[in-house]
């Protein structure tokens, strides 16, 4: 028996079958968490009463979804999901999706879908994982730390090893759950983009079967209000919207009021006269709200795109309503109360990459 069979039979035997260890085409390992089946009603109020929407690939319900246990490393060009390690940052969408690619068939880089309904079932489940947030500790529970591989400055610590921090900067509140969703590293996930404040998907969880996810790709689509999905640019789909529209006599990137869901780009968030990428929107998750009238489907929300109800931890969600905006989710080490399972950024184009922005892949048996 090789030393990574004995890896395998350890850490399914240590978690109660909880986490496994999963080989790629290169016969290496990434230890994993089993995400079993779960309804939206199961994890929100007045959800659908289906398979959420994570379970879902090429229209066949999939029995579980294994997510890398920690933010991964890059090794041979392939994602690794490996303990007390320095997480790879500074990789762009495209990169992360294609290091998670390579490791072979049902491997993919973390969907929107997937992150979203891990955040619901946390939520529903009562805990919010707290993580590094505040240079090497949680923001809330200074005391907890981990493992310092990366400096911010000269005094302050930066990135800490995946999993160093305690059971508590996991999903579940245990050594079994998926480590370092709030903070660390902001992580690129797969999915989910505005294209010029339209917010489109690729349907369900299709994203994790290695398909077109390039700017051009015709898989995108929007969605209208009942939750339907159709081309984008048709009349009236979901877009995200501001309360005020950029002013090119502000001082600030932040181009003020408050991001909302709309049917329309009534308020631009570029600010006229700046460089391109000047202007955002900030709000909290929880407060995010739709313009009067217009309605709010399921499945944005189990998608992670809109509060559930008005508890939400206080993450963080920024925008930009022009461009092509790939998200990243989780939040840094320098984030504070805004970094959590819910804190979502959709300013970055997918060419963006920088120290605090990292990626995990996942797995689906297809």
């Amino acid at each position: 028996m090789s030393n990574f069979d004995d890896m395998k039979l350890a850490v399914e035997a240590l978690s109660g079958g909880k986490n496994t260890v999963l080989f790629d085409d290169l016969g290496l390992p990434s230890i994993m968490v089993r995400i079993p089946l779960f309804k939206s009603l199961d994890v929100m109020a007045g959800g659908d009463d289906a398979a959420h929407p994570m379970f879902v690939v090429s229209s066949v319900q999939r029995p579980e979804v294994m997510v890398s246990k920690y933010q991964n490393i890059v090794m041979y060009d392939r994602a690794y999901s490996l303990p007390y390690k320095d997480p790879k940052t500074s990789v762009n969408f495209d990169q992360s999706k294609l290091f998670s690619e390579n490791k072979g068939l049902g491997w993919h880089l973390m969907t929107n879908a997937e992150w979203a309904g891990i955040a619901l079932w946390c939520k529903k489940n009562g805990f919010m994982p707290r993580g590094n947030n505040n240079y090497g500790a949680d923001h809330s529970a200074p005391h907890e730390k981990g493992v310092e591989t990366h400096k911010a400055d000269e005094t302050r610590t930066g990135r800490v090893a995946t999993g160093s921090g305690p059971a508590s900067w996991a999903h579940d509140n245990t050594n079994e759950g998926i480590f370092d969703l709030n903070g660390n590293v902001w992580e690129w996930v797969g999915g989910l983009r505005l294209n010029n404040g339209e917010i489109q998907i690729i349907p369900n969880n299709d994203a994790a079967n290695a398909v077109d996810q390039s700017a051009t790709s015709p898989l995108w689509k929007a969605m209208l209000q009942d939750g339907s999905l159709v081309a984008p640019g048709t009349a009236n789909t979901l877009k995200v919207d501001n309360t005020t529209a950029g002013d090119s006599t502000t001082t600030s990137h932040d181009v003020g009021g408050d991001p909302r869901i709309n049917t329309a780009i009534e308020n631009p968030m570029y600010i006229p006269g700046g460089q391109f990428d000047y202007g955002y929107s900030y709000t909290t998750y929880e407060t995010l709200a739709a313009k009067a009238g217009v309605t709010i489907p399921n499945l944005l929300k189990a998608l992670g795109m809109f509060p559930v109800d008005s508890a939400h931890g206080a993450d963080g969600f920024y925008t930009r309503n022009y461009g092509e905006r790939l998200p990243i989710r989780g939040g840094d080490w320098g984030y504070a109360s805004i970094a959590g399972v819910f804190s979502v950024d959709l300013r970055l184009s997918r060419a963006f990459a920088g120290t605090a922005i990292g990626f995990r892949s996942a797995f689906v048996v297809l």
